[in-house]
């Protein structure tokens, strides 16, 4: 899997620059002209072909009911010999782009199903709840729809959140959780401490305006290299008006809902058996919340430490992580 993942990153780098180069020689003259996106929907394009074809995965969209949609990417053909699997996503573009490395890993030990988080990708809801436990209720909804009536959850980040929610309001349907890279738990001092610690506000943060902000974004959450370190600040800017102004105000509500929100430091011990997996280079939430995450959730909580990976440990180490996720849940 090591040298398909390589493979992968060779391609997609490649990708992103000969259409970078293509794009900044024909529309270069025109540089006070809006320009049309044109990276972004082809890379959509390509990672939707690499998700059917090598993870069998096809796309599907759920109405939960007349004001709330969940799409998710979803088995084309479900195997009953193996266990479900779902993957929740954190703040930082769509779900394909965060599990490109790990996906049709973890495909060949299970059903995988991927949700897009509401105003992520294509799942949108017109109600006014901003709650990570409104997400869980939405994203177990629509899991039941598609005929999953048990599984387990791999989160990370806000993700992390969302998948303690499921978990603890539907011990019914979730067996197992692996829980990455998270804040749950961390109370209001810790945040506001943490914030200064980095040096900027985390709305600056997650949702960047500038070139020079998704840098930072990229900079803070990966340890051992920086894919956006040569790219143009146009394909940043495109990638940026895509993912991050798409449904801004609500991402931003999301936000600010965890934040305020004194329920999230408030965390019980779960039913099920919780793998927490850390980066020892997390600069977002550094080692020390996970060993306070870990006391907090009980003795059926075990953590794993990942050495010279940051907070995306699914982009630093996948083949580690995909490791500790199949060794956990099939044991």
């Amino acid at each position: 899997m090591e040298r398909l993942r390589l493979f992968l990153h060779h391609l997609l780098s490649f990708h992103v620059i000969l259409a970078s180069t293509i794009s900044h020689y024909l529309f270069s003259p025109f540089s006070k002209i809006r320009r049309f996106p044109i990276i972004t929907p082809i890379s959509e394009w390509f990672l939707s072909v690499y998700f059917k074809f090598a993870c069998n995965l096809i796309q599907c969209s759920v109405d939960l009911d007349d004001q709330t949609t969940m799409h998710f990417l979803a088995p084309a053909h479900r195997r009953f010999n193996k266990p479900n699997l779902v993957m929740i996503h954190g703040y930082g573009g769509n779900s394909k782009w965060q599990f490109v490395y790990q996906a049709a890993s973890l495909a060949e030990s299970f059903n995988v199903y991927i949700p897009d988080l509401l105003f992520f990708g294509k799942s949108y809801s017109n109600r006014a709840n901003r709650s990570e436990a409104f997400q869980a209720e939405c994203v177990a909804a629509g899991l039941r729809r598609l005929g999953v009536e048990r599984c387990s959850i791999y989160a990370i980040s806000y993700g992390g959140f969302v998948c303690y929610r499921m978990a603890e309001m539907h011990p019914e349907l979730v067996e197992k959780a692996v829980i990455v890279s998270t804040g749950v738990g961390c109370t209001q001092s810790q945040k506001g401490e943490q914030m200064k610690n980095m040096g900027i506000d985390v709305l600056d943060l997650l949702l960047p305006r500038t070139p020079v902000g998704m840098k930072r974004l990229v900079e803070l959450s990966v340890h051992k290299s920086n894919p956006l370190r040569w790219a143009p600040d146009f394909v940043l800017e495109e990638f940026i008006d895509t993912m991050c102004n798409t449904n801004r105000k609500e991402k931003q509500e999301l936000v600010e809902h965890l934040l305020a929100n004194s329920e999230n430091c408030k965390v019980q011990p779960l039913s099920q058996e919780i793998l927490l997996v850390w980066g020892d280079k997390d600069k977002i939430f550094p080692l020390h919340f996970a060993y306070e995450l870990q006391r907090n959730l009980g003795p059926k909580a075990s953590l794993e430490i990942l050495r010279d990976a940051g907070h995306a440990v699914n982009f630093d180490s996948p083949d580690s992580l995909n490791d500790l996720i199949k060794g956990f849940i099939l044991e």
